[in-house]
């Protein structure tokens, strides 16, 4: 015999369930389920006739009855069928599913009175009187809903013995204040309450709702705005306060972690809802608080159905799969249900971690991890040889600014070299769109590695005039998190003592989170139609000494007191402001709100394939010097000349002057 999903659920509990829920656990089989259904239909049915009558039944009515009553259930048990009731599991049931009951018991209903008026006169055993009818439907689907109804009243007061002995059992030595109301909040709340973290005591809510003050929810008071978490943490002598808000904006998060700043509470937080109902983490993985919460942008809203015509059923390469950016790239293609995902790679533990991933996350993925460099031709036109892509996301690239700085050649044979032996076979093969992942820092470049990424960008648009395919290039900032930023130098730093070291005190950047980096690259994908280089929008710039300072406050430290800040001096090749290049002379907008397309002029292609194959050559002969020359020559907005680096030298010596400089908080 079949059961249920509750029963396979439930089984293990029943031996530490208490006696007086203990009965729910009897209704579970879909076959006693149906059982009790038939029961209560036939009840009603026999009542609406009992009423009718007075309860004083002939023998033709009895003899009706009998004739009726099978008829009638089975009408009654397939409408319930039609409407879909049967896949709702009981103690769920609520006032979402009432639409199926009404649904179900208007069309028995019309059902009924349609026999009823087009029976022939000839076959009185089959006439359902008008009134029995109308008070047989009453009773049945109120009786089918209300045995439901009560099978949830039985499993919430099981449920709420359960968290009272947690609670018994409970220390409840950590007293704990959530900060939302919501519904993130009572589901933490319930949680905790339950025995999930019985080292938690729940002191109750803050929500700046103000219909919500004062009230008690899942047993908790809702004990003021947020604006009184000082006082109130001061007041019950607060250990720990937890964001339970899933959706906060950053000035939002930022705002109620400066209030918890000015406490001796430390603050932790759920994860984001898509985290929660994506059955990535539950409720209960409370984290710290992190600095892409106070960073991080509001979701991105896509164009799923763009998404899924440019995705769904082709095979898409992503190269670079391996790293910070391509492996999130490849996180977020597989959703949108891609016949297979080819990973090229030429770490051989980057390949392997990825891999791993995804045949854990989705097992039925057909997914091919290739070992291979974008550089090595022979290598990449045996991969286009035998798996065809139809989208290839190019996100392989040397992107640290100082490294690349001192390994010039190897920025050229990375960046452009691998852009265009990708790119042209891409072509060759007949793909349907080649997507670049280029950077901020392609903007009038003071780098080698910017350089050779705007060099990448005018491949791209090189080869879309020459091939059929659909060439295109991405650009933005930095990302949280990535492999070789910022925020995962300040976390090591922070972890050894300090001191936390930036290069300038009005050194800015623009940083997005992987996920929204990720998203907007597969986005401005399906927007394209060839030659673009689209921008995205990142939001305002950050101050880089605001960002550690931010570090080390959510570490529970205090700036210039338990870690230093000091200034190191710019490195060579960096700005002090980024440049993205997205004023309204400098850009079109498209369909998405935070995708542009640049007004970029064109090279002459002849110009940039003899520039590229005079960048190849001189990279074979290990000069240096002559690699940043013809990069300045070919884009004469960079400063990559001598001239430009003596007085970039300049500036440098003077900005090193305030190297010992501490930053107080």
């Amino acid at each position: 015999m079949m059961e249920s999903p509750e029963k396979a659920q439930l089984e293990g509990q029943s031996r530490s369930t208490p006696t007086v829920a203990r009965w729910q656990w009897g209704l579970l089989t879909r076959r006693v389920q149906v059982l009790i259904d038939v029961s209560m239909l036939a009840g009603a049915f026999v009542a609406a006739y009992l009423l009718r009558f007075d309860f004083m039944l002939g023998p033709a009515e009895r003899q009706r009855l009998i004739w009726q009553l099978p008829v009638v259930v089975l009408l009654q048990l397939l409408s319930q069928r039609v409407w879909g009731i049967y896949k709702f599991i009981w103690r769920y049931i609520g006032l979402s599913e009432v639409r199926a009951f009404i649904g179900a018991a208007l069309t028995c209903l019309a059902v009924m009175l349609a026999f009823r008026f087009g029976m022939p006169i000839g076959k009185p055993n089959l006439w359902v009187p008008i009134s029995v009818t109308f008070i047989d439907v009453g009773l049945a689907f109120s009786g089918t809903l209300g045995i439901r109804v009560f099978r949830r009243m039985l499993f919430e007061w099981g449920e709420r013995e359960r968290e009272e002995r947690g609670r018994q059992v409970a220390t409840g030595d950590v007293r704990v204040l959530l900060v939302g109301a919501g519904r993130a909040g009572v589901m933490a709340a319930r949680e905790i309450r339950g025995g999930a973290m019985p080292h938690l005591d729940v002191k109750g809510f803050v929500d700046d709702d103000v219909e919500k003050l004062g009230s008690v929810i899942n047993g908790f008071r809702v004990l003021g705005p947020t604006a009184e978490i000082p006082r109130l943490v001061e007041d019950l002598g607060i250990d720990e306060i937890i964001i339970t808000i899933v959706r906060a904006s950053r000035s939002q998060i930022r705002r109620i972690v400066s209030l918890c700043e000015r406490t001796k509470a430390k603050v932790r937080i759920i994860p984001g809802l898509y985290e929660i109902l994506g059955g990535k983490v539950n409720v209960s993985a409370i984290r710290k608080v992190e600095i892409e919460d106070l960073l991080g942008r509001e979701a991105v809203k896509l164009d799923e159905k763009g998404l899924h015509a440019f995705l769904s059923g082709k095979t898409v390469m992503v190269t670079g799969a391996g790293g910070s950016i391509g492996s999130e790239l490849v996180r977020q293609v597989v959703p949108f249900s891609p016949l297979r995902v080819l990973l090229v790679e030429r770490s051989e533990y980057a390949l392997y971690q990825i891999e791993e991933e995804m045949r854990r996350v989705w097992p039925t993925l057909n997914v091919v991890p290739l070992l291979a460099d974008v550089g090595d031709g022979g290598r990449m036109r045996d991969l286009f040889g035998e798996y065809r892509p139809q989208i290839v996301i190019h996100a392989a690239a040397h992107k640290h600014v100082p490294l690349v700085e001192s390994n010039p050649g190897e920025a050229v044979k990375n960046n452009v070299v691998g852009t265009l032996t990708t790119g042209e076979l891409a072509g060759e093969f007949g793909a349907e769109a080649f997507v670049l992942i280029s950077t901020d820092k392609a903007v009038n470049p003071t780098s080698v590695m910017g350089a050779t990424k705007r060099v990448a960008e005018l491949v791209v648009q090189m080869l879309d005039r020459r091939f059929d395919t659909a060439f295109l290039a991405v650009r933005f900032g930095n990302v949280l998190g990535s492999t070789g930023s910022v925020v995962p130098k300040f976390r090591e730093q922070i972890a050894r003592g300090g001191p936390v070291t930036v290069t300038h005190p009005e050194m800015r950047r623009y940083f997005m989170t992987i996920p929204e980096a990720a998203q907007l690259v597969l986005q401005a994908g399906a927007l394209g139609g060839g030659g673009e280089i689209f921008i995205l929008d990142m939001g305002q710039p950050v101050k880089i000494v605001d960002l550690a300072r931010d570090m080390i406050h959510l570490s529970g430290l205090t700036p210039g007191e338990d870690i230093e800040i000091v200034f190191t001096g710019v490195r060579p090749g960096e700005k002090l402001f980024e440049e993205l290049g997205t004023s309204a002379d400098q850009v079109d907008r498209t369909r998405h709100e935070k995708v542009f397309v640049g007004k970029i002029p064109r090279m002459a292609p002849e110009t940039v394939m003899a520039a590229v194959t005079r960048m190849a050559g001189i990279v074979r002969d290990g000069d240096g010097k002559a690699v940043r020359e013809e990069l300045q020559r070919l884009i004469p907005e960079a400063t990559l000349s001598d001239e430009a680096r003596e007085a970039d030298e300049g500036r440098r010596r003077k900005s090193s002057r305030l190297r010992v400089v501490p930053v107080a908080s």
